[in-house]
């Protein structure tokens, strides 16, 4: 391990906790800039410690999703805000965002598992996240031509216990599909996102990390069929 590797997962902290609710309250530089260092010593570093410690688990899963604990183009979603074209303009996120994608994604629209910590908003997500046109088109194929396969996924009995499909639709059905057809609703999806909410404090259990593995395991049907339909690894 270089000298920049992060140190073992040792859980995140209550320390962790405070921080980003206390951004979410003094959202700006000068705040932020003063207590850099917490930051780095009680979100980052655990995050990044966190993505090294779930690495062997997560291959386990699939081989083919990407656990990097890089400081930046890794796992961990950078805490500054892209505010070019929103109108929020507050400069950083108040939580911390880690994607698992898929080794040939190129961003985060790509099929992949997303651990989601945020006072009030926890949750873990697995699937994806607006995926182009191309790639929505397949998804609904492949649910078109093989709909026991989809269900079976969809309904299987750990994923459809621990998690809830989420995200936008559209009105009306894709061009190309009857109106009355069985499946319209998942055919009207925009994103095919599986998400599980849970307590922030959750975050502090010695078992938080195996809880999310188990979490992405218990998805492998949902996530196996996507990765079919997008002719992807699992």
């Amino acid at each position: 391990m270089g000298k920049n590797a992060p140190t073992a997962f040792a859980g995140f902290s209550d320390a962790t906790i405070a921080f980003l609710s206390q951004l979410a309250v003094n959202n700006d530089r000068d705040w932020f800039q003063a207590h850099k260092q917490r930051y780095e010593e009680a979100v980052r570093d655990p995050a990044l410690a966190f993505i090294e410690a779930i690495a062997p688990g997560l291959k386990r899963i699939s081989p083919h999703f990407v656990a990097s604990s890089r400081r930046t183009g890794g796992s961990l979603m950078r805490i500054y805000r892209d505010t070019r074209f929103s109108r929020n303009k507050l400069p950083y996120k108040t939580n911390v965002g880690i994607q698992f994608r898929h080794e040939l994604g190129k961003d985060v629209h790509a099929p992949g598992f997303y651990v989601h910590i945020e006072p009030g908003g926890c949750f873990l997500g697995a699937g994806i996240w607006r995926p182009d046109s191309a790639a929505l088109a397949a998804i609904r194929a492949q649910i078109a031509d093989s709909p026991a396969a989809w269900k079976r996924a969809r309904d299987a009995k750990a994923f459809a216990a621990r998690f809830t499909l989420s995200g936008e639709q559209l009105k009306r059905i894709p061009r190309g599909y009857d109106a009355d057809h069985p499946l319209a609703e998942d055919l009207r999806r925009k994103d095919f996102i599986g998400v599980s909410g849970y307590e922030i404090g959750d975050i502090t259990e010695p078992t938080y990390l195996q809880d999310v593995l188990e979490a992405f395991s218990d998805t492998k049907p949902f996530m196996r069929f996507l990765c079919k339909a997008l002719e992807l690894h699992f």
